[in-house]
């Protein structure tokens, strides 16, 4: 496999990263309208000359996400020349491609002609989608280069639908996330777990039902990922790749929950919410690999029972 390839590959995981974080930041500094109503200038100008914060913020987010999607691009139809036998390849690169052009034009739109909170929420999670796409790509491209073995797990069904469960119910969880964003609703509740001062009332208004809302899936979800995780090391400990990819998830929820209690107890420390953005992001692409590796999984088991069946059938011939 080309070196070049593998290098491309990286950066342009690391940008989509950027992307996302980009994004949450351009939100969380109300910075959406640093370069005014005009896509893709900045104020009308091609170089701004009266920069303030929020442009640098809007206007360094765009640029971030127009080099990543010249990276992502080239990534694409270079993965498209080199692993195009693989069937995933041609998937991934479609997903990855669309979804980034896609959150480009909902991003365009905002600022342009305005939208609601609930619609702009949707932008984060196009744009998971487009990074977990990338990722995958990537991980592809080592993988052919035999950097690591994955090509042999076999999961059961149980475990498909935890694995296949979780990644959609994660959506759900990355949506109301960005939501309490986009409300400004993040101190909505002052206390934590609990709303306010520990009462186990029920939320007095919107902004509350939507953070304790997204609380309560973020619990949920913690859970669940712990409890698909035990599954994991009770019953696949021979398969290193499952094991390691949930110790992996397991940990990254766990930050998920902290953070989001840190970002309550801090007052919105900036660099604590971006750490909430970029652990919810490296969850949603361990759980896309564990579903790449679920979808793999019939495959290889119907070689393994061919192989079982050519044995069986070698000794009752010996015999």
């Amino acid at each position: 496999m080309q070196r070049r390839l593998k290098w491309i590959a990286v950066l342009s995981t690391v940008e989509m990263l950027l992307v996302l974080l980009g994004g949450a930041l351009v939100t969380k500094t109300d910075s959406g309208m640093g370069c005014g109503r005009t896509w893709p200038l900045c104020n009308g100008e091609f170089v701004p000359t009266q920069i303030d914060a929020a442009l640098a913020i809007e206007l360094a987010h765009r640029l971030v996400s127009g080099s990543a999607g010249i990276l992502i691009l080239l990534l694409c139809i270079w993965s498209w020349r080199e692993i195009g036998h693989i069937r995933e390849t041609k998937f991934l690169s479609f997903l990855a491609f669309f979804f980034l052009l896609l959150q480009g034009l909902i991003g365009a739109a905002a600022v342009k002609w305005g939208q609601s909170d609930f619609v702009l929420a949707v932008h984060f999670g196009i744009s998971l989608i487009s990074f977990a796409a990338v990722l995958l790509l990537t991980l592809l491209i080592f993988e052919v280069d035999k950097k690591f073995k994955a090509e042999k797990v076999i999961i059961d069904k149980k475990m498909k639908f935890h694995i296949y469960g979780i990644i959609i119910y994660s959506f759900f969880v990355v949506y109301s996330g960005a939501l309490v964003r986009h409300l400004k609703a993040s101190l909505a509740c002052s206390d934590w777990p609990m709303c306010t001062n520990g009462d186990f009332g029920l939320p007095a208004n919107m902004y509350q039902w939507v953070q304790m809302g997204h609380r309560t899936a973020a619990g949920l979800i913690f859970i669940w990922v712990l409890y698909a995780a035990s599954l994991a090391y009770k019953e696949y400990r021979d398969q290193k790749v499952i094991v390691w990819s949930w110790s992996i998830a397991s940990i990254l929820v766990g930050l998920q929950v902290i953070s989001g209690a840190v970002i309550i107890v801090s007052r919105l420390n900036l660099a604590v919410a971006l750490a909430h953005a970029l652990f919810i992001s490296c969850l949603f692409g361990v759980l896309s690999y564990l579903a790449l590796l679920g979808s793999r999984s019939n495959k290889n088991a119907r070689s393994l029972q061919r192989v079982h069946t050519s044995s069986e059938e070698k000794i009752h011939t010996a015999m």
